[in-house]
């Protein structure tokens, strides 16, 4: 009888990366993947994977858990119900925040965030520290340590009366970042145009759900992108702009990115599939869809759809928001809110992947020209893992962790609220039918969902320290102003 060589082999499957698939065993021994080819040794565990998609864990760079928002508002899941869910969906890496408010001290934020994760993720797990208090302490001595010890991305609000940064101090934030070599994350929208528009439609008794499309204007997206690639290009500091929901938005940045500007950015499936129509139904109904930026046009979907292909958009994130259809979420207000007065967010950790593997691998769309599983693939894995830095993730490659989904490609799901692992009590896809599931899934070579149940435990996710990596790196192209050769040798940076 011959002696097991590996922990575990998946065996019979379709391996796909970035790049490619093909027919493949993988091997996994302790946490990593230690081999992959054609009639593998057998292994202690082995998983038949015949007829099977082997893909890598998702990775998830835009999902708020177990966090407190802006008006004191905690979100209905916390890590373990958030993380299990994310497994459920194939996902096995999530970023999520560690979020500053007026007057707080960011190094307590980020311990009080870790000893929440630390009780309850079953997947491994990083933050961006979201800062709204960028005062000397902040921006001087607490942010540089804390991009030192491993937390090297940010994230900043340039709308939302109690977390806006101005124009101001945004540069401050992010010749902080560039000194530092942290990678700023931004939600960009103009917002004086939302919160004049806001005003407006309630002046007018126009209160609805609905209305909340209409109180983010589209061009306050595209005003406030341009606004922040001038001020990220006068310090030559690299930039991602969150979930980019217009045709104008991704306009914006495919010109920055033609000039050689270092410009990242995501969509999420709510700008991908969803439209501000969803948001019209009967009374309190279309609380459920309302997030920021709200929904659009199908041409928007499209737009977005064809700035994937082209790369000008590089990851799919969820922006996994959770707030209840109750008082203690979207209600919190009372039984007859204004739009104003409902908490802004969706559900969508679990949902994510496979709404996506269903129109790009199954359906094929067709601005992947016959290659939907290897952009998928990358778009939610690969290219996020190297946009992060995250050593480890986003394939399935000899030395990497092991951690897996295994996709039965022909398994058909109706997605409902009864079937979301989440701890919302609702999706915004309820009704929508997908084909392509994931089975399977691993995170460092432990099961985390197995035969239709959850079997993952919790705190067994890890925080992954990073640094920065190549995306945080300025170009080295300084913009007049700040050259000493061309600014008659001021050094500001």
């Amino acid at each position: 009888m011959t002696t097991p060589l590996y922990d575990l082999v998946i065996r019979g499957g379709t391996v796909g990366s970035a790049t490619g698939s093909f027919a493949a065993d993988v091997a996994v021994t302790g946490e990593r993947i230690v081999a992959i080819g054609e009639a593998l040794q057998p292994g202690r565990r082995e998983i038949d994977a015949s007829g099977k998609l082997v893909l890598p864990g998702g990775v998830d760079a835009h999902a708020h858990i177990e966090q407190v928002s802006a008006g004191g508002l905690l979100n209905a899941d916390s890590f373990e119900s958030a993380t299990a869910s994310a497994a459920f969906g194939g996902t096995t890496t999530v970023l999520c925040f560690a979020a500053q408010h007026r007057g707080n001290d960011l190094r307590k934020v980020v311990t009080d965030y870790s000893v929440r994760a630390r009780r309850g993720a079953m997947i491994d797990y990083a933050f961006h520290l979201i800062i709204a208090n960028p005062d000397a302490k902040t921006l001087e001595t607490d942010l540089p340590a804390l991009i030192g010890e491993g937390h090297a991305s940010i994230k900043i609000f340039m709308t939302y009366d109690l977390i806006k940064i101005d124009d101001e101090p945004l540069l401050d934030l992010l010749l902080t970042a560039r000194q530092n070599r942290a990678l700023v994350c931004v939600h960009a929208e103009n917002h004086g145009m939302i919160s004049w528009m806001g005003k407006k439609l309630l002046q007018k008794g126009y209160s609805a759900p609905k209305y909340h499309a209409a109180s983010h204007p589209r061009g306050s997206e595209a005003e406030a992108f341009t606004r922040l690639i001038a001020a990220a290009a006068l310090l030559d500091q690299p930039i991602m702009i969150f979930h980019v929901s217009t045709e104008e938005g991704a306009a914006v940045i495919r010109q920055a990115r033609g000039q050689g500007l270092k410009v990242f950015a995501e969509t999420c499936p709510q700008y991908l599939f969803l439209t501000r129509h969803d948001l019209d139904k009967p009374g309190l109904e279309g609380a459920k869809w309302m997030c920021s930026p709200p929904p659009r046009e199908v041409s928007d979907q499209d737009a977005l759809w064809r700035a994937l292909a082209l790369g000008d958009i590089q990851t799919i994130s969820s922006d996994h928001a959770p707030y209840a259809f109750d008082e203690t979420g979207k209600l919190s207000a009372g039984p007859n809110p204004n739009f104003k007065q409902i908490a802004n967010g969706l559900p969508g950790l679990e949902t994510r992947l496979p709404l996506l593997f269903d129109a790009m691998v199954t359906k094929a769309r067709p601005e992947f020209a016959g290659r939907g599983l290897e952009a998928f693939v990358n778009l939610t894995a690969t290219a996020p893992a190297a946009l992060y830095n995250l050593a480890g993730k986003g394939a399935i490659q000899v030395g990497l962790d092991a951690d897996i989904a295994i996709w039965d490609p022909r398994k058909t799901v109706t997605i409902t609220d009864a079937t979301m692992h989440d701890r919302t009590g609702f999706t915004p896809f309820h009704g929508c039918s997908v084909t392509g599931w994931p089975v399977h899934v691993l995170a460092r070579g432990r099961d985390v969902v197995a035969d239709g149940a959850c079997v993952g435990e919790p705190g067994s996710g890890r925080w992954l320290g990073r640094e920065g990596g190549w995306a945080a790196e300025p170009t080295g192209r300084l913009a007049p102003d700040m050259d000493p050769a061309r600014n008659f040798g001021a050094a500001l940076l």
